[in-house]
């Protein structure tokens, strides 16, 4: 105990104050946490992917991540029952005249029990065979009581003229029929707390997300996505998926990796209301920073407009109407020859120039910093 290292870190009452606190010791996060009248001290970054272990709360004896839940005790750091061998490095801590103080010399071993990547981790590895075509219905209804959807009908029609005149491999997916959770915002706790696969792919597998992740990520070549206009955008399922879609999107912010390449998306809008356009640029844009690409008129659409509340004869004229069939086979066309033509062509990009791109530093606001950075230390203290 002689050469022990104890690094004062403040006065007892303010760690006294809360149940888990948050320190820096040179470059070394710690908790602190204070239940029953003791103190304890763990690592302050979570073994799952990094998490702020200090930001997060007490369950009994256990710190609980902020960011995934992932549970360590609050004086040893062993992982919650079941998961004892995950541990993260447990300090000591001493009180002496009013003062907390933590030994840095001699924490315990950080230990990452081995978990089995989730299968979605996989590579993205196009396997061979014939052009793969999902369909995605965003239509919301009532699956025991069903009724006539415009959009869902014509990207069936889309979806038949891919199996039967284009050869083409196809999967149907209603959004209806998947049970699966609503984005809970971890991009919202931070950009590094949206992981892939989705944290909630992840923790729940009774999540059917699963299958849409699956469909666009590892197996479709060409996405058609169908959603009826409701008050101006896109449906609410349209949006639930999208949502849960970030998780793609974050891995080019945060890791530079495109999940997405030499893939094609094309989309289907219908409506009693007006504002395709609206809904279409959304969707356009959302896709692109997927990382889809589009064919010639990538969408076809169909609307009675703003005046019109006779949903009855605009369900009646996408039944019988054989142009919109004609277009909903032209969109199959023009997106599996692109796709083709990716795939024949194309050759797999590499490393993605990040200039103008999302959440990127510009290297001239990186020289600024870097400056400024040297200025302030060059400055001599007063």
């Amino acid at each position: 105990m002689a050469n022990a290292e104890w690094e004062d870190v403040g006065p007892i009452e303010q760690f006294s104050a809360k149940s888990v606190s948050e320190i820096s010791i040179g470059r070394t996060k710690i908790t602190i946490t204070f239940r029953d009248g003791k103190f304890g001290a763990i690592s302050g970054v979570c073994n799952h992917v990094g998490g702020p272990l200090g930001q997060g709360r007490l369950d009994g004896d256990y710190v609980v991540c902020p960011w995934h839940n992932w549970k360590f005790h609050c004086r040893t750091g062993k992982g919650e029952p079941g998961f004892e061998e995950d541990c993260v490095p447990a300090y000591e801590v001493q009180e002496r005249n009013g003062r907390l103080l933590v030994r840095t010399d001699n924490p315990s071993t950080r230990n990452k029990k081995p978990h089995a990547p989730h299968p979605l981790a996989r590579p993205v590895e196009r396997k061979p065979g014939p052009t793969r075509v999902v369909g995605i219905s965003t239509t919301v209804m009532d699956l025991s009581n069903p009724r006539y959807s415009t959009s869902e009908a014509l990207l069936q029609a889309s979806l038949d003229h891919a199996a039967g005149d284009l050869k083409c491999e196809t999967k149907f997916l209603r959004l209806a029929s998947l049970k699966f959770r609503n984005c809970e915002g971890y991009y919202s706790k931070s950009a590094n707390a949206c992981t892939w696969p989705c944290s909630i792919t992840q923790m729940d597998d009774k999540d059917q997300m699963t299958e849409v992740y699956e469909a666009l990520v590892h197996w479709a070549d060409v996405a058609l996505v169908a959603t009826p206009i409701r008050w101006g955008v896109a449906s609410a399922l349209y949006f639930k998926m999208a949502e849960r879609l970030n998780c793609v999107q974050n891995q080019i912010t945060i890791r530079d990796n495109v999940l997405i390449r030499r893939k094609v998306a094309g989309f289907v809008i219908t409506g009693g209301q007006d504002n395709v356009q609206g809904v279409a640029g959304e969707m356009l844009g959302f896709f692109s920073e997927l990382g889809f690409c589009f064919p010639q008129f990538p969408y076809i659409a169909h609307t009675r407009g703003w005046s019109a509340e006779d949903m009855e004869r605009n369900i009646a004229q996408v039944q019988k109407s054989e142009e919109l069939r004609q277009a909903a086979r032209g969109l199959a066309d023009r997106a599996v020859d692109l796709s083709r033509m990716l795939l024949e062509h194309a050759a797999e990009a590499g490393r993605m120039p990040r200039g103008g791109r999302k959440a990127h530093l510009l290297d001239v606001e990186t020289e600024e910093r870097a400056m400024m950075t040297a200025g302030m230390a060059a400055k001599p203290s007063a």
